[in-house]
């Protein structure tokens, strides 16, 4: 067997704190599955009872999601608890060194709510890029 260990980009205790939460997807969301996540809020967790699922499921989301996200400067939790939080005034954003959007969530309550549903769909995709551009530059 090997016995590799990957880095941790999400953690479980921070998934099941958004599970509590999960009627609207927040986990999901956070372990990197927009598309079932829009499915939960629109359902309220598949009318609970996929919510109940996935409190089993939560560490195969999260080794899936250490697998498929670049670890580095920026910690995917953080962030997370940022945008769920403080989203609508861009803290997550100013965290990722996006000045300018911050702002602009900022003045405008997360780009009317739509930068917010923007960012739960896409937030781990810009933290691996970003992550992976840092690596890069620190390899230059």
């Amino acid at each position: 067997m090997n016995n590799i260990t990957l880095p941790s980009t999400h953690n479980k205790f921070v998934g099941y704190l958004l599970w509590i939460f999960g009627f609207t997807g927040a986990h999901r969301f956070y372990f990197g599955k927009p598309k079932t996540g829009i499915l939960w809020f629109l359902t309220g967790g598949l009318f609970l009872v996929g919510w109940i699922v996935d409190l089993f499921l939560i560490p195969g989301m999260d080794r899936e999601a250490d697998r498929r996200f670049v670890p580095g400067h920026l910690e995917y939790s953080l962030a997370w608890i940022f945008l769920t939080f403080l989203g609508v005034f861009g803290v997550h954003r100013f965290y990722m060194g996006k000045w300018g959007t911050g702002l602009l969530y900022l003045f405008t309550g997360g780009g009317l709510l739509i930068g917010i549903i923007y960012d739960f769909c896409t937030l781990n995709t810009q933290i691996s890029n970003l992550n992976a551009a840092g690596r890069q530059a620190s390899a230059a």
